[in-house]
């Protein structure tokens, strides 16, 4: 199997609704990435895209091939790739397979949605739907309602008092808004303290708003290339050395494993034993932070630190620069922002800043060298890791 480098990458701002639809959006993130990598559109040889609401937020669908003469891209395979919010870190992981084959030399990978413009109502609904169409969502089961489930079976199984973890679960977020104020590219721009955090009104208990992250507009894109082609394109080539993707089916059959997520757990492990790493060799990771326990959880179950004691490293500074593992400096989807289909891309964007040493004064971390994405689509449906590693 050929190493893969990432030789280019582009992102929009992730903001509130924005006029442009997704196919511009795309080409903005795409241009970018193709200009940094120094190629033209003609040199592309397969799109993969990730876009999950697009077919009710535009009444469009295919909107990946569309995206592709749109670039100037023209006649190349163009594959739509839907996992929920792991839709583009699936689009990313399977460009790197293919370009890892010897199949292609370079392929464009990435996402985009447009989830704000939908407005709050519409954009719950549908997405709901991407939990177990049978029981959970004519149950009206919506995801804030998932994550608030988990919270208290977290609680419960950890033996931590509510008021205590919600204390915890403040941090995250408060951590999440410092990052996400130094990101020009983040929907919030603002601070928020833990006090702000606990005053703000409930969601569904007992998340409350600064718990959650938003709906954002965005995308993302990133170039992928074999390794005697990145030789050719950038001297700071960024290597894509482990990859890993697990599924689970409806939550109440995931009940024996809650609060911890099983596909999540597999998935990275799969990712660790490919790169031949340990979660302790990472230096960042840009997790999946859609709700405030999200965190948690997620740093748990990859590795990061021991069950049910996550919330305390967060409070220690072991989730920030300078501790064991620097979490979400971009700002997470907390503050970044969720635009559903481009997050992973997004994610893949950040990392690859950080080990380039390429963003904003204050948030970056000191010459990292191993970076890992996370990314959770649906309520434990779809898990997608990425592991990248600076190669230079």
């Amino acid at each position: 199997m050929r190493k893969v480098a990432v030789v280019g990458i582009g992102e929009t701002r992730f903001t509130a609704a924005q006029e442009k639809t997704e196919v511009e959006l795309f080409a903005e993130a795409a241009m970018d990435a193709l200009n940094e990598s120094n190629l033209k559109p003609k040199d592309i040889q397969a799109l993969y895209l990730g876009n999950c609401l697009g077919d009710f937020s535009e009444g469009q669908g295919m909107v990946q091939c569309f995206a592709a003469e749109n670039i100037g891209a023209f006649n190349i395979p163009a594959s739509r790739f839907e996992g929920a919010c792991a839709s583009a870190s699936m689009a990313v992981r399977d460009a790197f397979m293919w370009v890892a084959s010897g199949f292609y030399d370079i392929v464009l990978a990435g996402g985009v949605e447009r989830a704000a413009s939908m407005g709050t109502p519409l954009a719950t609904r549908t997405f709901a739907m991407f939990s177990d169409s049978r029981y959970e969502y004519p149950s009206g089961i919506t995801f804030p309602a998932i994550f608030a489930l988990l919270t208290h079976l977290y609680a419960r199984k950890y033996d931590i008092p509510l008021a205590r973890l919600k204390e915890q679960m403040a941090i995250t977020s408060v951590q999440a808004y410092k990052y996400g104020m130094l990101n020009p590219k983040a929907h919030f721009h603002k601070e928020v303290t833990v006090e702000q955090v606990l005053n703000s009104f409930m969601v569904c208990l007992p998340l409350q708003l600064h718990d959650c992250c938003p709906f954002s507009d965005g995308a993302a894109a990133i170039v992928l290339a074999s390794e005697e082609v990145a030789k050719r394109l950038t001297n700071k080539p960024v290597y894509i050395i482990g990859t890993g993707q697990a599924s689970a089916g409806p939550l109440c059959n995931q009940k024996d494993y809650l609060p911890r997520l099983r596909s999540r757990e597999l998935s990275a492990e799969r990712a660790y034993n490919m790169a031949g790493i340990k979660p302790e060799d990472v230096d960042i990771a840009e997790i999946h932070d859609c709700f405030s326990v999200a965190n948690l959880i997620a740093a748990e179950g990859l590795g990061f630190f021991e069950f049910g004691k996550s919330g305390e490293a967060w409070e220690r500074g072991e989730a920030d620069i300078g501790g064991k593992v620097a979490i979400n400096l971009s700002g997470g989807l907390k503050a970044k922002g969720h635009p559903i289909g481009a997050t992973g891309a997004g994610q893949v964007y950040e990392i690859v800043k950080q080990l380039r040493g390429e963003v904003e004064h204050g948030r970056q971390a000191p010459e990292p060298k191993i970076g890992l994405t996370d990314t959770l689509g649906g309520d434990g449906g779809t898990l997608c890791n990425l592991i990248l590693q600076r190669g230079w």
